[in-house]
């Protein structure tokens, strides 16, 4: 199989490196406009049999536009698009064809995991559930602007996960924030400190937190409480946490998304050679910006916000 690749960032860069060393992968194509990469030759990535898009979110639209036109199997990260709108065009543009979005965590084995107990009953009824996404220091001042804000950027991957994780959907949003850093968050009506209660369609209650300031490294979690048991994902000796009762991670702590969700990202590629439908779809992506909508209108106007305000 002939792969393409758009995009040699950080995680273009994983990807080409994943790719390049994947079984099924005959030849890689690789293009970026700055960089370049010892895992592929350059070229036009359309003239690929499969295309892998880790480009700017501003590109994303057009690209999966002229991808799914060309009759191409794509993989693009995520979001979609930058706005709703746009994610809906591309929604039309998709139908039939084949169209894998970046959500890694349902790669993750940990996810995984909690999914299966969580769908077999394992914790009984749900009644509770925490997450965070915490990053250790703050994007680049200049990403800040087109990022979309912390809830469409950051947490939209703690929203899609809750989706498949649960099985439920997300009835209601509220949200808030707060800027305890760098000015260019406020500046671009952003916040580098977040929280938010959500309510599910079953009446879970589901807390979410998250920070740009975390300074004992990356720290991603899910906890879930039932009825019969409690369950957490990405609790490990990983984990940037201690304990005053002198508990002490064993290893050092997760130092970025990368290092953390290694595994999954490279399953998440390998699932999308294979797969003969998508794992993760338009779909999927579009309900997990309504709910990143609905959190940015919650912490704008300081009220609680059905999901269903924020349809199309």
């Amino acid at each position: 199989m002939r792969v393409g690749l758009l995009g040699l960032g950080r995680i273009g860069a994983f990807h080409a490196e994943t790719l390049a060393a994947h079984p099924l992968v005959d030849e890689l194509i690789v293009s970026d406009p700055v960089r370049s990469s010892p895992h592929g030759r350059p070229g036009d990535p359309f003239e690929a049999d499969a295309l892998v898009i880790a480009t700017p979110t501003d590109t994303h639209a057009e690209l999966l536009t002229r991808a799914i036109e060309r009759g191409l199997k794509v993989f693009c990260e995520k979001p979609v698009a930058g706005s709703v709108e746009e994610t809906i065009e591309v929604l039309k543009a998709a139908r039939g064809a084949f169209v894998q979005i970046g959500f890694q965590r349902r790669f993750d084995p940990g996810y995984v995991a909690a999914a299966t107990a969580c769908r077999a009953g394992e914790l009984g009824a749900l009644h509770r559930i925490h997450m965070i996404t915490a990053d250790p220091k703050p994007p680049p001042a200049e990403y800040i602007p087109k990022s979309g804000g912390i809830y469409r950027d950051c947490h939209i991957h703690d929203f899609d996960i809750l989706r498949w994780v649960t099985g439920h959907e997300v009835d209601t949003v509220y949200a808030t924030g707060a800027n305890r850093g760098e000015a260019f968050f406020a500046e671009a009506g952003d916040v580098d400190t977040s929280v938010a209660l959500l309510t599910l369609d079953d009446g879970t209650l589901v807390t979410v937190q998250g920070s740009r300031y975390n300074g004992g490294g990356y720290d991603v979690r899910m906890e879930l409480a039932g009825t019969k048991r409690t369950q957490a994902v990405g609790l490990s000796p990983w984990s940037p946490l201690t304990s005053t009762e002198g508990f002490q991670p064993p290893g050092d702590p997760w130092p970025d998304f990368v290092a953390r969700f290694r595994v999954a990202y490279e399953a998440e590629i390998d699932g999308f050679l294979r797969a003969d439908s998508t794992l993760c779809s338009v779909d999927d992506a579009l309900e997990a910006l309504y709910i990143a909508e609905a959190a940015e209108l919650s912490r704008a106007e300081g009220r609680p916000v059905r999901v269903a305000e924020v349809r199309r």
